[in-house]
């Protein structure tokens, strides 16, 4: 009998052990999974799915520009070669002129995009946690921004006049409405539990809103203010090319309607092509590593 008992309790505790051992592999499996990789990036893996596409597809662009040009599709004063917008690029550069270009039109964008991120915030805070402000200005707020920017340079330099502050009038009624609701969105988007848990934990009012409802909405957050920045740097580029005067400066947007009074379609492009590599810098220097960094924190993006 006795060693009948001693028999059995071995299968029993060798089953034990066996489940213990089960649950370290799978504790061990799980946290695997969740190690995130520090290791560096070869800079040839970089070079190759990150530089180089860019690159390929400017060039390619640039072949089939001058493609164009060769085979005179249309009249050389209408599409100008590569080659006379780099003249343009190198006369402004050489004459001191291609930084105050593009600093008189990034400084006016940048200001004008902090007081929208200033007032739009606060603004999408409302919207989304009161019901009442939200029927009442919600749908206002979707109006604006589907209203084009350029609709607001008439009436701002009527109000204003033709100074800075009617550009940055403009930039915030075409920025304010896309990082309010790009936050009213990011809001809608947090999980109720996560609010409930804040609330049992004494987040609450201006407590739960720092600590549980803006990194929770972080995400949507970011989408609006990366649109909101596109809106500002288009008001502010409709602002430029309407209202011109000495006192202004030559932004980017004045410089694309000098071009257009000089009959210069060299100059255009040369305009256009600093209002564009300007977006795509401001994209790629801010936006694109923030909405990155807020991705990957989430697991929602490779760390890599």
């Amino acid at each position: 009998m006795a060693s009948t008992e001693t028999t059995d309790a071995k299968p029993t505790g060798g089953k034990a052990t066996g489940g213990g051992n089960d649950l370290a592999g799978l504790e061990a499996g799980l946290d695997a999974l969740e190690t995130v990789q520090t290791g560096r990036t070869p800079f040839r893996k970089t070079l190759v799915d990150k530089i180089l596409p860019p690159v390929v597809a400017v060039l390619l662009v640039l072949v089939v520009w001058q493609i164009l040009v060769w085979a005179e599709v249309v009249d050389s004063y209408k599409l100008p070669a590569p080659s006379e917008v780099w003249s343009e690029v190198r006369d402004a550069w050489l004459q001191g002129t291609l930084h105050e270009y593009i600093w008189t039109s990034v400084s006016r964008g940048l200001l004008g995009f902090l007081m929208a991120l200033a007032i739009g915030t606060p603004l999408g805070l409302l919207v989304a946690r009161v019901k009442f402000v939200r029927a009442a200005i919600g749908p206002i707020l979707s109006g604006l921004q589907s209203l084009p920017s350029v609709a607001w340079v008439p009436p701002a330099v009527l109000w204003l006049g033709l100074n800075d502050r009617m550009m940055y009038a403009v930039i915030l009624l075409g920025a304010v409405p896309s990082i309010a609701n790009g936050l009213v969105s990011g809001v809608d988007q947090v999980p109720p539990l996560f609010l409930r848990a804040g609330r049992t934990l004494g987040a609450t009012g201006l407590r739960g809103t720092w600590h549980i409802v803006m990194p929770a909405a972080l995400p949507g957050y970011l989408a609006g203010l990366k649109q909101g920045w596109a809106f500002s740097w288009r008001s502010l580029m409709a602002a430029e090319i309407i209202a011109s005067s000495p006192e202004l400066g030559v932004g980017l947007g004045q410089l694309l309607e000098n071009g257009r009074t000089a009959n210069s379609m060299s100059m255009v492009f040369f305009a256009i092509l600093l209002i564009l590599i300007v977006g795509i810098a401001i994209d790629l220097l801010i936006f694109s590593p923030l909405e990155r960094s807020v991705l990957r924190s989430r697991g929602l993006l490779p760390n890599r």
